[in-house]
């Protein structure tokens, strides 16, 4: 199993309504792009200062379900509409469980 773990940290244009509908539509993926087992999309809950605003963990049962997954054309639009506008930064780590 391959797990998939971003976590995002919105730029300040990312208002608390943008990030409402970024995480919305990352959770959709789930449904719109289909091949992993298990998601979560939430944000951080404010315990600790300098941590990122939101995370995303996924996991696929195999590498090939995770690359059709990352190149499918609702993914990359959920990312180019819904994430990198808004970002300040992101980091990611795939890693087999």
């Amino acid at each position: 199993m391959i797990r998939h773990v971003v976590v995002f940290t919105w730029s300040d244009a990312a208002d608390a309504q943008r990030r409402v509908a970024s995480i919305e539509a990352l959770r959709r993926l789930r449904k719109d792009v289909g091949g992993m087992t298990s998601l979560v999309v939430a944000e951080d809950a404010g315990l600790v200062d300098g941590n990122g605003h939101a995370v995303l963990i996924a996991d696929f049962p195999d590498e090939a379900a995770f690359r059709r997954y990352a190149q499918d054309p609702v993914h990359q639009s959920v990312l180019a509409e819904h994430v990198r506008p808004w970002l300040a930064g992101r980091s990611a780590v795939q890693y087999e469980c």
